[in-house]
C-alpha cells in the first residue's frame, strides 16, 4: 500500500508529507476536522480524522499536541499505523522505534535507544546511546538527550534543550526551549532555565499573560 493519510493539516503535517514523499509514497492525502481547510502542502484534505480507520491507506498523525496525538492514535487499528524516518536521519541498526513515530531530517539516534509509539524526533535533534523515550514524547528541533536518559510519556523537550546523561524525566513534563536538565525530574510540570527549575503557578500566569520565550504548561 503506497497511499498515506496524514491526520492534521498543519505545518507539522507538511513536514510529515515531505518525508512520506521521500520514502516512496505515491499518493498522499490529509484528514482534518476543520471544514475550512481543503489542502495542505499541495495535498488534498479528503475527510475527517474519524475516517482514518476505514480509509484504504496507511495512516500517520501529523499533530504536535501529545494529548490529541495519543487520543487519535489509540483509536486506530495498530496495523494501519506506520513509522516514518527521513532519509537524512541517522538511526543505528539496533534502535527500536514504535508505530506512529516520525524521525525528521538531520536527527541522530545512536545505539541502544528505545523510542515509544507516536513520538516526534524533530529536525537536527539527537538521542544518544541507551536512552529510553516513552510514548508520545516530542524531542523538539535542535534538542539533545545525552547518553542513558529516560523520558516519560507525553513529555515535550523544547527546542535547543539539553538533557544531561544518566538523568530521568517523569511523564507529562514541558521542558522549555534552551533549558538544561542536570538532575532527575520526578514531578510533572514546566521546567525552564539553566540549570532548569520548575515554574510555579504565578510564573506560568506571567508567561501566559505577557511574557514570551516558553510555552505555558
Amino acid at each position: 500500500m503506497r497511499k498515506l493519510a496524514i491526520i492534521g493539516a498543519s505545518g507539522h503535517g507538511k513536514v510529515v508529507a515531505d518525508i512520506a514523499r521521500r520514502k516512496g509514497y505515491k499518493e498522499i492525502v490529509f484528514l482534518d476536522d476543520n471544514d475550512s481547510i481543503h489542502e495542505c502542502g499541495g495535498y488534498p484534505v479528503i475527510g475527517k480524522s474519524t475516517e482514518a480507520g476505514t480509509i484504504d491507506a496507511d495512516v500517520i498523525i501529523g499533530i504536535g499536541n501529545a494529548g490529541v496525538r495519543k487520543q487519535i492514535q489509540e483509536s486506530l487499528p495498530d496495523e494501519k499505523l506506520v513509522t516514518l524516518i527521513h532519509p537524512d536521519a541517522v538511526v543505528a541498526e539496533d534502535v527500536v522505534i514504535g508505530k506512529g513515530t516520525v524521525v525528521m531530517a538531520g536527527a541522530v539516534i545512536n545505539p541502544g535507544v528505545r523510542i515509544g509509539k507516536g513520538c516526534i524526533i524533530n529536525t537536527c535533534s539527537s538521542v544518544d546511546h541507551d536512552c529510553e523515550v516513552g510514548d508520545y514524547v516530542h524531542i523538539a528541533v535542535g534538542s539533545h538527550l545525552c547518553g542513558t536518559v529516560s523520558v516519560g510519556s507525553g513529555t515535550w523537550i523544547g527546542a535547543g534543550a539539553t538533557v544531561s546523561n544518566n538523568t530521568s524525566i517523569c511523564t507529562d513534563c514541558m521542558i522549555g526551549a534552551g533549558a538544561v536538565i542536570v538532575n532527575d525530574i520526578r514531578e510533572s510540570g514546566t521546567y525552564v532555565g539553566v540549570p532548569a527549575r520548575r515554574m510555579d503557578m504565578e510564573e506560568k500566569s506571567v508567561k501566559k499573560c505577557g511574557g514570551g520565550g516558553y510555552p505555558a504548561g
